[in-house]
């Protein structure tokens, strides 16, 4: 049986998909603030799923989960807030959602004897990047309060560790993109701050606005590193077997070693659409890096994962989610 926190959520849900795939019993744990009850009554569908509302914050929540089913194997733990903006103007909701909440689960998982945790993490750890692609030993010092808390977190892994034998895997995301193939399930957030399903979702009324044209890049506009959701969730997997298998506390980044600028990505969802895209060009935004883009050779050797899916598989599949979303 495997814990999945936040699964009700984008990246959480897609991987509830896929262990349950693969047969896999799996329990949801979700306060549905940002998740959606319709996502987990179609993934029951698909297998064994058992869910739970609930809050980390709630020592209790949490612990009645370890309560009630004793089989629970390993946690894979997504059930944070993650808007950066959001944290620079609140750090006190993110800090204690991601860090008090991210305690309450170490501690519970410790009460009951479960010891291992695959963790997602983020780029935004590594705050202004010294050098492209960024591999794990580049220095880890976030710009906002949504990288502190995760990598507040990540020490507090390194620690209980070395303290308790608590076994960790942290995956640094890039930019997650897609949907499920069978448009099953998708990225389904309100507001809405990811770049595809804000270009996707565009109108003569609401133009997409383009932040930043006169960049040291390629083209203009920011590169970014874009890893399908699918094969995020699959990385999930392959880390639980990693610590299955007596695999070390470990820290790994999750993207495609390749980026692809906004433009490229705009001109890209066109061409899924076959339609002009309204756009605005406006200016830069304050703390957007010129490039941020992984460096997967780690993923790879460690884990024995590596991104199957491209860019255009992204956008076909988030296109058909829209359609989706659109009838809900």
């Amino acid at each position: 049986m495997i814990l999945v926190t936040g699964g009700a959520g984008y990246v959480g849900s897609h991987l509830v998909l896929a262990l349950l795939e693969q047969g896999k019993d799996v329990i949801v744990f979700d306060s549905l603030e940002l998740g959606h009850i319709e996502i987990i009554e179609t993934m029951k569908k698909y297998g064994n799923l058992k869910f739970v509302q609930g809050n980390l914050k709630n020592l209790d929540d949490i612990r009645g989960i370890f309560l009630v089913n004793k089989d629970i194997e390993a946690v894979v733990h997504f059930a944070a807030y993650s808007q950066v903006e959001e944290s620079v103007k609140n750090p006190q909701k993110y800090y204690y959602n991601n860090v008090y909440g991210t305690l309450n689960l170490l501690n519970a998982m410790m009460e009951f004897g479960v010891n291992k945790i695959v963790f997602s993490s983020t780029a935004a750890t590594y705050g202004e990047p010294s050098y492209t692609p960024i591999d794990e030993n580049h220095p880890q010092n976030p710009i906002n309060p949504y990288g502190n808390s995760k990598l507040m977190v990540e020490k507090i892994m390194d620690d209980y560790d070395r303290a308790y034998g608590l076994k960790s895997v942290r995956l640094r995301y890039f930019n997650v993109a897609g949907a499920d193939k069978e448009a099953r399930i998708g990225e389904w957030h309100n507001p809405e701050t990811h770049l595809i399903p804000n270009i996707l979702k565009a109108t003569p009324d609401k133009k997409f606005k383009m932040f930043g044209t006169d960049y040291n890049t390629k083209d203009g506009t920011c590169v970014r590193d874009y890893i399908n959701v699918e094969d995020l969730a699959l990385a999930h997997i392959k880390a639980l077997d990693y610590l299955n298998n007596g695999g070390e506390t470990n820290y790994i980044n999750l993207g495609t070693n390749e980026g692809n600028s906004v433009k490229e990505v705009f001109e890209a969802c066109e061409e899924v659409k076959g339609v002009s895209i309204p756009l605005e060009a406006c200016p830069r935004r304050a703390g957007d890096p010129a490039v941020l883009v992984a460096d997967n050779k780690k993923a790879k050797e460690v884990l024995g994962w590596r991104p199957e899916k491209d860019l255009t598989d992204c956008i076909e599949t988030a296109y058909r989610w829209e359609k989706v979303l659109s009838d809900k």
